[in-house]
């Protein structure tokens, strides 16, 4: 299931958004948007995680967590 995370802080890194969602099981890729011109992320990014179910519970405990000063928002991609 690929989810969309949004609200990122700007200094949120691959790797802690990575180690956020394996927490939860299974992550086959992690990316942030990043800008071209600024090289410096757009705010947010995507988590593919195989398991149905590891994806769900991902999604009810860091939905409206406090990361970095912000407060994310996680759903499942479109």
């Amino acid at each position: 299931m690929k989810l969309l995370i949004r609200n990122l802080a700007r200094t949120t890194t691959e790797e802690e958004l990575r180690a956020m969602f394996a927490a939860h099981g299974t992550v086959q890729s992690c990316t942030l948007v990043i800008d071209k011109d600024t090289g410096s992320s757009k705010g947010f990014g995507f988590v593919e995680m195989p398991k149905q179910g590891e994806a769900k519970a991902a999604i009810s405990v860091l939905n409206g967590q406090n990361v970095g000063g912000s407060k994310i928002r996680v759903k499942k991609s479109e």
